[in-house]
């Protein structure tokens, strides 16, 4: 059983969430992950059980490809109601440079570990841009173009990165919500609800009154990090560093 402590907000009875921070192509990991998720669950069941994928899937790591395969085949799922997978900043910026594939959309992706991502796709790095979308598996670009951008439930808000304090959630920018580091991260503001996020790597989770970070570095040797969010209190499950 994890190592529950006190959590900064609530979930309502009978609900339990498993948030999964930044995968960045390193499918060991994920699928040890959902291993440990099932088998938490199965160890104690309860009537809603959701799954929450924060985003970053793509880029830097060695196998995106089969981590988009693994969430589009919904394989490690079962037991799970819910299944909810938030876009992050790399699959905005992946979008990008395949939808409208200028010099300046393309680069930024590739500067940002694009390259790899086109690799496990088997497409050449040197390989039109205008092709690529043609190139990939179309249930693989369906699932990309599909992601929520955040979620609520609860007393929480999951989105990959954060939010602008001061500002109303209506009118929070895409931008932010993807990209922010600061000043959300230090902010000890009253947001409105706990933040959920991942997207700024740290070697071990925070948890703050009004965030829980959970992106612990995992393409970069770090752990993969998944948040147990039950009642009134939290608990983490995380891998082993990932094999490069």
């Amino acid at each position: 059983m994890p190592d529950f402590v006190p959590a900064p907000a609530t979930l309502p009875p009978g609900t339990r969430v498993y948030a999964v921070g930044d995968v960045h192509g390193c499918l060991d990991q994920l699928a040890a992950i959902h291993a440990a998720v099932a088998e938490d669950l199965a160890a104690r069941p309860i009537q809603d059980p959701w799954l929450i994928h924060l985003g970053d899937y793509v880029d830097r790591g060695p196998d995106t490809a089969g981590v988009i395969g693994r969430l589009v085949e919904a394989a490690p799922l079962a037991g799970i109601s819910t299944v909810i997978n938030l876009m992050g900043n790399h699959e905005d910026l992946m979008l990008a440079a395949i939808d409208t594939p200028t010099d300046a959309s393309v680069q930024t992706w590739m500067v940002n570990g694009g390259a790899n991502s086109l690799h496990s796709w088997g497409i050449p790095v040197g390989t039109d841009p205008a092709t690529w979308a043609a190139r990939l598996p179309p249930a693989h670009l369906a699932f990309l173009r599909g992601l929520t951008l955040r979620h609520a439930l609860g007393g929480y808000l999951f989105v990959h990165a954060g939010l602008r304090p001061g500002v109303p959630l209506a009118q929070q920018s895409r931008h932010d919500q993807l990209w922010i580091r600061e000043p959300f991260l230090s902010s000890a503001a009253d947001l409105g609800t706990v933040v959920v996020h991942g997207h700024t790597p740290r070697a071990r989770p925070e948890i703050r009154r009004n965030r829980i970070g959970i992106d612990t570095g995992a393409v970069m040797g770090g752990a993969l990090t998944c948040v147990v969010l039950e009642a009134d209190r939290l608990a983490f499950l995380q891998t082993g560093p990932a094999r490069r």
